[in-house]
């Protein structure tokens, strides 16, 4: 088996049915239909995205969860029945463009050193979505969080925890993460780094996961040339999605990965750039959901 293909869903029946037409329009076009096998992770969906998936789409493993068990743990339930020698990591909420897979795996294929590779996400209208960056070191942390990284020269220049330099995206670069909406990973790399932390159940776990699998010698590629339309949010919650989840997931990659004396300051950035956030959007912009998630955000960073 050559690739192993994971899609976790939670109440998404219409764009999981999309997502698999548009995977397997992808598998047909490279012709992998004998060396690629597909697995759906159910999250307890209370949709009849269980029973689409039996009658429409009987040749693909269904594991269907009792409770929503989150990214991370779901994922790991489908890696750990994977038998490819590359696993793809995909979001329900998603379309492979037809020539995707075959670019990636050839990619993969020819260079043992990549250990993980991303394409480009596109939304809807085809315009780009931000889907890589480096890890949150303390000064990344810094300017993310008192919008410094926003300046687009210096966008470019920092290297930031989130890339937002359009022109960034135009070439295949190494990066330290790839958004795990689509992110295809060598079986091997995760032999060596061992799994997603279940200890996330949101957002953040791509970041970490790749730490993890640099730190055994793998390098992280993103390639422009492999395309997949992501609807961003279509998976999860919606709306404001992540802004605590994020702040909790990078508390908790200081917690596991660096000294106290770095967490200690994380928080003190994160609870500074959660009160001038809740300041801007709370008092001047009069966005009342998205101040109440930073005062939420600022006692995370406090505890």
């Amino acid at each position: 088996m050559k690739l192993s293909i994971i899609v976790v869903s939670y109440n998404t029946s219409l764009l999981l049915q999309n997502c698999l037409q548009k995977i397997l329009r992808a598998i047909t076009f490279g012709g992998l239909e004998d060396q690629t096998e597909i697995i759906v992770i159910d999250n307890a969906s209370t949709d009849d995205s269980c029973k689409v998936i039996k009658d429409k789409f009987p040749h693909v493993l269904l594991i269907a969860n009792k409770e929503n068990l989150g990214f991370a743990k779901a994922n790991n339930q489908g890696i750990k029945k994977a038998r490819g020698k590359f696993i793809l990591l995909l979001n329900s909420d998603t379309e492979v463009k037809i020539e995707s897979l075959s670019l990636m795996l050839g990619k993969l294929e020819k260079n043992r050193e990549i250990g993980v590779l991303g394409p480009k996400l596109v939304n809807p209208d085809d315009s780009l979505q931000q889907s890589v960056g480096y890890f949150p070191s303390l000064l990344k942390v810094f300017f993310w969080i008192s919008f410094i990284d926003d300046l687009p020269i210096l966008s470019f220049l920092l290297k930031p925890y989130h890339m937002k330099d359009k022109d960034f995206y135009k070439k295949e670069q190494e990066v330290d993460w790839i958004s795990g909406a689509c992110v295809m990973v060598r079986s091997e790399a995760i032999g060596r780094a061992g799994f997603l932390d279940e200890e996330i159940f949101m957002y953040g776990e791509e970041v970490e996961w790749c730490y993890r699998i640099k730190g055994e010698g793998f390098k992280v590629l993103y390639m422009p040339k492999a395309v997949v339309t992501h609807v961003k949010g279509g998976s999860g919650i919606g709306g404001n999605a992540g802004i605590v989840e994020e702040f909790a997931s990078i508390i908790y990659f200081y917690k596991k990965h660096k000294k106290n004396w770095k967490l200690f300051l994380l928080k003190l950035f994160l609870m500074f750039g959660a009160l001038f956030r809740l300041i801007l959007f709370g008092i001047i912009g009069a966005n009342s959901i998205k101040a109440k998630l930073y005062a939420k955000a600022i006692l995370l960073s406090r505890r």
